[in-house]
């Protein structure tokens, strides 16, 4: 039999997908009670993994029982209710199902004619993220990988749209000569904007850094004087605290000189499509770009990122391609590439409508919110343990420490973790080692929270001696 006649055996028969489905159900049936981070035993199995690659043909059940068998308990439990660490979602169970039917549909999505499908509910998503978010009708989105690649785009559209008022055209001049353009962010921005910054050239030692009060907030008062050269950089959701900036009055100042604000927003975007907690995000629409993901808080699969821009010109000059091939295929309709970095994409926008069809307003009102709710219980039960909790939990982080001593916070930390109970990571908060909690999962429920937080008292007491 040759290779093409057994592959097209193994698609006709389903024999492997059942297979795949079993081991997928199991996972799931299981990922609620097992170590949220895998055991040592489960760790040392991955050298199953360590071979030369193979002469020939392999045998598929046997592949995925190899990935099952060992890939399985090597996996953490991020989609269950214990998973505390980075800002990471759990997945909702119709955006799972969707995504693996697109799977089978494997879509290149870079233009029109190659996926309709998905050009189609991009372009809704597109107006639903508008509506939902408050969002000028102006506003593109463009689907991406995550937010690192969100936040790259809606600066590499300022780029071009600064560089432009200034007289300069940034894709034929380039860097060399042009004008100066100033870079403003707070000193708790995201790793990911810096990264930004220094991909798109400007050089780090050329932000202008603004200084925040001890929630990681900008200081408004310490802003420099801004003009029209000037892309600012805001924060929806501190990485540690999960504080926001205060979006009014500094789009207000930049709005008025022709600065460009971008605000980030990877997690607590969110809390702009939620009555009860879009006070957070007073003033957003203001902005002239915004990145967030669907794989955080919306607990969409992964990847799920969303570049928005009020200005359709200047992101689809800076990012669109061009080639004899390229353009007797653009379309009147949606080319999803004219606003990504990407060409070639997975159809990941196809989970993301899914996502909000199913929520709709309430649905993501009930999801938001709730993350916020068992974060203050997380943050409430920790506090009457004696723990200190440093931030104020308007949002879904909380960041706490057992003892002033960072020895003690650390060793605590790797307690916690060790028990597989659940698993959280640290972080430094003003200069001090700290346990960082992102509440992130819609299966969290109350009882995680309350298993959780005496796994917290129970590494203390041992560490402590309590």
């Amino acid at each position: 039999m040759t290779l093409r006649e057994k592959m097209t055996q193994e698609q006709q028969n389903k024999h492997l997908f059942d297979q795949a489905q079993n081991y997928a159900y199991q996972y799931a049936d299981s990922v609620g009670e097992r170590n949220v981070f895998p055991d040592q035993q489960a760790l040392a199995n991955l050298a199953a993994f360590d071979e030369d690659i193979p002469d020939s043909n392999g045998d598929s059940a046997e592949i995925l029982k190899q990935l099952h068998l060992h890939g399985s308990p090597a996996s953490v439990a991020q989609t269950g209710g214990r998973y505390f660490g980075f800002v990471n979602g759990g997945i909702i169970p119709v955006t799972l199902a969707t995504k693996w039917l697109t799977d089978f549909w494997d879509q290149n999505t870079a233009l029109q004619v190659m996926s309709p499908i998905t050009s189609k509910l991009e372009e809704v998503c597109e107006r639903w993220l508008q509506q939902l978010l408050g969002l000028p009708e102006t506003t593109v989105a463009g689907f991406v990988s995550g937010t690192s690649s969100a936040i790259f785009c809606g600066i590499a559209a300022a780029r071009l749209r600064i560089y432009q008022n200034l007289g300069w055209d940034f894709n034929q001049q380039g860097h060399n000569g042009a004008p100066p353009v100033r870079i403003i962010a707070g000193r708790h921005t995201h790793g990911a904007v810096i990264k930004a910054i220094a991909l798109l050239g400007f050089g780090l030692d050329n932000i202008e850094w603004v200084e925040g009060d001890n929630q990681g907030r900008i200081d408004p008062s310490l802003m420099p004087d801004l003009d029209a050269s000037c892309i600012v950089i805001l924060q929806a959701g501190n990485v540690n605290s999960g504080a926001f900036d205060p979006f009014e009055e500094i789009c207000d100042n930049a709005n008025a000189v022709g600065a460009w604000v971008h605000i980030d927003g990877a997690f607590g975007l969110w809390a702009g499509g939620t009555e009860r907690l879009k006070h957070l995000t007073q003033g957003m629409e203001k902005a002239h770009s915004w990145s967030v993901d669907g794989h955080k808080t919306l607990n969409t699969p992964y990847d799920s990122g969303i570049l928005l821009c009020r200005d359709k010109s200047a992101l689809v000059t800076a990012l669109q391609a061009s080639g004899a091939y390229l353009t007797p295929n653009y379309s009147e309709k949606r080319d999803g590439m004219m606003y990504t970095p990407e060409m070639s994409r997975r159809a990941r926008a196809v989970e993301l409508w899914a996502a909000l069809k199913y929520l709709g307003k309430a649905g993501v009102d009930e999801l938001v919110y709730g993350l916020h709710k068992r974060a203050d219980q997380f943050a409430h039960a920790l506090k009457q343990a004696g723990f200190t909790v440093h931030n104020n939990v308007v949002f879904n982080q909380v960041i706490v420490s057992p003892s002033d001593d960072d020895e003690t916070t650390l060793a605590v930390l790797a307690q916690i973790q060790a028990s597989g109970e659940c698993w959280v990571g640290s972080s430094i908060w003003e200069g001090k080692a700290v346990i960082r909690i992102s509440v992130c999962s819609w299966a969290t429920t109350s009882e995680d929270i309350r298993r959780s937080a005496l796994a917290f008292i129970s590494a203390r007491d041992v560490i402590c001696g309590k």
